[in-house]
């Protein structure tokens, strides 16, 4: 068997580039593609941060988690206790929940999503898992799960505590697996507007925390925090057609520059860099040459859906390459390792990803293996 290398003709757009990073006001900050988890941009991406009010992104993941299994529904009602009520009495962003409120699931979200309100948090995490402390145990479990290795929630809310700790990166992480993995409640991010039909006064409307979502530039999530601490942070996913892009940074000084060097990072990245797919989870990639086999050929996987995204001046370098042993020598099992997809840039390699066979290849019986052998030693490459 010989190593193989093949060089992939893929199509990849030239168009138009500026040069040079980004320059944001933020202490820490981090911006990555979504499909190709590739980072485009970093600043003190591990340092560590007082998350704030982006906390309630894992809140209200737990909460989507447990409605996808069916265990709570969005018309599920909890009651509303002092220690809940309290909360919108101190000054806090609140949805103005009442003691004794039965409230829903659902308006509980918008009120967590859309209002901020520190009070929901409570109550969901109350009537979930009898207490705030327990249900922060279920949001770093959930944590865990997700990769936030740098992470620790003590509250649902994100109110100041010096032990509800975060990054950057884990952030950013978190609101993958939010957009990934919850598509449907995802949405919720996206809305404007929540009015709360209160008890005992006039309903309350509020408007979404996010002022990205009002300049109607395809940023449709995911949440603003304010600590005094920690100043001002948000995270924020940005679509455009085919693509989304995820941005996450922190100690802004103000509210505008939060907004505006958010919006200026995420625009950065669409109008400098380009991401390519290279294979798609279960299509055939490319079909290889066997030896002894009852099929001259057989086909080729990934597990899993492989992009690459690079600045637009470093396409033109851009090669893919196909590595193996061959021709593949039968039997094979599906599911085999067979091959490895090469993604470089120069002579760097910027990516590698298994390919496997997509399909058994069984080994031809004695006799035409002997006749093949023979043909091969006589006559070479047949």
């Amino acid at each position: 068997m010989n190593n193989i290398v093949l060089i992939l003709t893929l199509l990849f757009s030239m168009t138009s580039y500026l040069f040079g990073n980004p320059k944001i006001e933020a202490r820490p900050g981090i911006l990555f593609d979504y499909h190709s988890d590739d980072i485009l941009y970093e600043l003190d991406p591990d340092s560590q941060i007082y998350p704030a009010s982006m906390t309630k992104i894992m809140t209200a993941i737990v909460v989507f988690d447990l409605l996808k299994k069916n265990k709570i529904s969005l018309d599920d009602e909890f009651i509303v206790s002092e220690n809940a009520w309290r909360l919108s009495q101190a000054g806090y962003s609140s949805m103005f929940i009442m003691i004794n409120d039965q409230v829903s699931v659902e308006d509980l979200l918008k009120g967590i999503i859309i209002a901020s309100g520190n009070d929901a948090c409570i109550a969901l995490a109350e009537g979930i898992a009898g207490s705030e402390a327990n249900f922060a145990d279920m949001m770093n479990e959930k944590a865990g799960e997700i990769g936030m290795n740098s992470t620790n929630f003590t509250n649902a809310s994100g109110i100041n505590d010096p032990d509800n700790i975060s990054t950057v990166r884990d952030i950013a992480l978190m609101s993958k697996h939010l957009i990934q993995n919850y598509p449907k409640y995802y949405e919720l991010f996206a809305e404007k507007t929540f009015t709360w039909d209160r008890t005992g006064g006039e309903p309350i409307k509020q408007g979404n925390r996010n002022p990205l979502l009002y300049k109607n530039v395809g940023v449709d999530g995911v949440k603003t925090g304010y600590l005094a601490v920690e100043k001002y942070s948000l995270a924020s996913s940005m679509k455009k057609k085919d693509r989304r892009l995820i941005a996450v940074a922190s100690g802004f000084e103000t509210k505008k520059a939060r907004s505006v060097e958010s919006l200026k990072l995420l625009n950065w990245g669409f109008r400098n860099t380009n991401t390519f797919e290279i294979s798609k989870k279960g299509e055939t990639f490319f079909e290889l040459d066997t030896w002894l086999g009852k099929k001259n050929k057989i086909a080729t996987t990934t597990n899993e859906d492989f992009y690459v995204t690079v600045n637009k001046k470093d396409i033109r370098h851009l090669t893919v390459k196909l590595e193996y042993k061959g021709p593949i020598s039968a039997p094979v099992d599906k599911g085999e390792e067979v091959a490895n997809i090469i993604v470089s840039k120069k002579d760097e390699i910027i990516k590698k990803l298994p390919l496997y066979a997509a399909e058994d290849l069984k080994k031809v019986n004695f006799f035409k293996s002997l006749i093949t052998s023979l043909n091969y030693l006589i006559w070479g490459d047949v």
